[in-house]
């Protein structure tokens, strides 16, 4: 059951309540070179992300803020660390949402000026904790975790400011799992998820898979990020994948494709990996099934959109549970692209 919190709005999207849960990563540019940041974070949309966060380093950065907006059609978070002089650059300069870290921005003067200008405009904080940002490692984590968020809130609800999104991020997902909990439990503001620093694309996977699944699965999680050392894209098609796999989001192609073993007469591993290069960017639900023999192809096939149960150098064709033809081997892949077309173009 989704814990349901308070509705926040980030540019054109509401999170919390009952919106959906956005999927957003984080562009791997120089945010001053706005010509590379603009185009990846293009590329990003291309593939879903709805949300984009950009390193802000410096001043210089946070004035290119309002040229890379002027381009881009997503909300753009501008992320801050150590000086709070640059969040109130990023704020003058169109940021749709300011990311604060707690650990490196504390004095409650600047933290109290900056909600108040936020106030002003409209634009929402988000209190991200990190437990690498400590500069102590702390002996309790979760309770030192918990309480950079309390801390920081509070500061930001003595002016008046409740357009808050709070995180708290580690690289250890039972940690991670932990402290969201508990966070769930103390605020109604919006959740941001992820595991932070999770790895290269392997790692990532499994480990924001299994920590990500089970707070979406607790009904915890407003936004998320799935955090790979790589391709951005790849998060956004992870993010994508975790919410599909719970039932939470439809978007985009759905492969049902068994795992091969010695039945299976026909490439189906080349097959699923050509539909995933050519429909990539689909952003319409469609359930595509790819399927090596008779033991669960036809089954499987006849419950998907579009759907194929090979067998020796051939295959049955479904369509909507209807068999449509016989292919020969050799046709397999462009007559399947060809009807996904079709569904796509007619859904």
């Amino acid at each position: 059951m989704r814990k349901i919190k308070k509705e926040i709005r980030i540019g054109d999207f509401v999170i919390g309540g009952n919106n959906p849960i956005r999927v957003q990563s984080m562009t791997k540019t120089d945010t001053r070179d706005v010509e590379s940041t603009v185009n990846q974070i293009l590329m990003l949309e291309d593939y879903g992300c709805e949300i984009i966060r950009v390193a802000v380093r410096d001043l210089e950065a946070a004035s290119k803020i309002k040229d890379i907006k002027k381009s881009i059609h997503i909300p753009l978070v501008a992320d801050v660390h150590f000086d709070p002089r640059i969040a109130i650059e990023a704020i003058l300069n169109g940021a749709d949402k300011i990311r604060l870290n707690p650990s490196n921005i504390n004095d409650k003067e600047w933290i109290k000026k900056i909600a108040l200008l936020c106030k002003e405009r409209g634009i929402p904080i988000r209190v991200g904790a990190n437990l690498g940002s400590f500069k102590e490692k702390p002996k309790n984590l979760e309770e030192a975790l918990v309480e950079s968020v309390k801390k920081e809130v509070q500061i930001l609800n003595s002016v008046g400011f409740e357009n808050i999104v709070i995180s708290a991020k580690t690289s250890d997902v039972l940690l991670t799992i932990k402290v969201n909990k508990m966070l769930s439990e103390i605020f109604e503001y919006p959740i941001h998820i992820g595991i932070t620093e999770a790895g290269a694309l392997r790692d990532s996977l499994i480990k924001s898979g299994i920590g990500l699944g089970i707070l979406l699965n607790e009904g915890i999680g407003d936004t998320l990020r799935v955090s790979i050392t790589g391709d951005p894209v790849e998060e956004v098609i992870a993010g994508y994948n975790i919410l599909k796999a719970l039932g939470l989001r439809k978007h985009g192609l759905e492969i049902i494709s068994c795992p091969t073993c010695g039945r299976a007469e026909v490439d189906i591993e080349k097959i699923v990996n050509k539909l995933n290069v050519d429909f990539a960017k689909v952003n319409k639900s469609i359930k595509v099934a790819v399927m090596g023999c008779v033991v669960n192809g036809p089954g499987e096939a006849k419950d998907a959109d579009v759907g194929v149960a090979c067998g020796k150098n051939s295959g049955v064709l479904f369509k909507k549970g209807k068999i449509v033809r016989i292919l020969d081997g050799n046709e397999i892949y462009d007559v399947l692209k060809k009807e996904i077309e079709s569904v796509i173009n007619n859904n």
